[in-house]
C-alpha cells in the first residue's frame, strides 16, 4: 500500500453511503487513508462507518446535502479541525432522472443539476480553497460515460454530468500552478442501485451488454457491467503518486461500450 502513496492522508468521498462511493471509501481507507465519508442517508452511513471501524480502519461519517453551499463550508471546515487538512476529494454523489426531454419536470432537471453539479462545484470550491495554500491535493470527479455519448431518456442526467466533468477540468486548469491535480472517472453500466432501477427483467444485464439499435446503444465488448471497485480502482490511481504528473484526465471506465470516448 505504501507504494501508492496514500497512507496517512485524508480523503473526503461524497455519496459514500452504497455504490461506488461505498467502493471509493472502501478503498482509500484500505490504502491508509483517513476517510470523510458524506452522505444524505445517515443510517447507511453510520452502517458503513461502524463496519469500517471493527476493521480498524479509520473513517468518520459526516451527513450533508452537497447542495447546500453552507452546509458544505460548516461541514469541510470540521473535517480539517477534526481529521486534519484534506488531500484529497472524491466527487461521486449523484441522481439519476429518467424520461424524454420533453415530458422532464422542472424539478427533475433542477434536482439533476443541483446533485450532479452543484454538489461538485460546492465540495470541489470549499475544498480547493483550503489546499490551495498548501500547494497540493488531488481533486478526482465521478462523470459518466452519458456525458459524451446521449442516451436516450437520460437528458438531465447526461447534460448534468457533462457540467461536472467540464467544471473540473477547467478547475484542474486553474489549479495547476498550485501543483493541485483535477481528474475525472467517467464509469459506463455499474453494477449499482441506479442501474439496476433500469431494469425490468431477468434478461436486462444481459441486454445492457448487449445493446441495442433500437436504442442507439453501443454494447460493452468487454461483455460485463463493471463492480463499483473497479471504479474505485481507477480512483486510487488517479489519487495517488503513481500519477502524478497527470491532469484535467478523464478516465473512462465502461468495458469499451463509449468506443474510447
Amino acid at each position: 500500500m505504501e507504494a501508492w502513496g496514500l497512507n496517512g492522508k485524508v480523503a473526503v468521498v461524497t455519496g459514500a453511503a452504497r455504490g461506488i462511493g461505498e467502493a471509493v471509501v472502501r478503498s482509500m481507507a484500505e490504502h491508509g487513508c483517513t476517510v470523510a465519508a458524506l452522505d444524505i442517508n445517515t443510517s447507511l452511513l453510520n452502517r458503513l462507518v461502524k463496519e469500517l471501524h471493527a476493521s480498524n480502519l479509520a473513517a468518520a461519517g459526516y451527513t450533508v446535502d452537497v447542495c447546500d453551499h453552507a452546509a458544505v463550508e460548516q461541514v469541510v471546515e470540521g473535517i480539517e479541525n477534526q481529521l486534519g487538512p484534506i488531500d484529497i476529494l472524491v466527487n461521486v454523489a449523484g441522481i439519476l432522472r429518467i424520461g424524454s426531454a420533453v415530458s422532464l419536470t422542472d424539478e427533475d432537471w433542477e434536482s439533476s443539476f443541483a446533485v450532479n453539479a452543484t454538489g461538485v462545484f460546492c465540495m470541489s470550491r470549499s475544498v480547493a480553497r483550503r489546499m490551495i495554500p498548501r500547494k497540493r491535493g488531488s481533486i478526482i470527479t465521478i462523470g459518466s460515460n452519458a456525458a459524451s455519448v446521449p442516451r436516450l431518456r437520460m437528458s438531465a442526467y447526461a447534460a448534468s454530468k457533462a457540467a461536472a466533468v467540464q467544471y473540473t477540468k477547467t478547475l484542474a486548469l486553474e489549479l495547476a500552478e498550485h501543483h493541485i491535480r483535477c481528474n475525472v472517472v467517467s464509469p459506463g453500466s455499474t453494477q449499482t442501485d441506479m442501474q439496476w432501477s433500469l431494469w425490468d427483467g431477468p434478461d436486462s444485464e444481459q441486454a445492457v451488454i448487449s445493446g441495442s439499435r433500437e436504442a442507439f446503444r453501443v454494447g460493452i465488448p468487454l461483455q460485463r457491467l463493471a463492480d463499483p471497485a473497479d471504479i474505485a480502482d481507477a480512483v486510487i490511481f488517479l489519487a495517488s503518486d503513481r500519477s502524478k504528473h497527470i491532469t484535467m484526465h478523464n478516465l473512462y471506465v465502461d468495458g469499451g461500450a463509449s468506443l474510447g470516448g
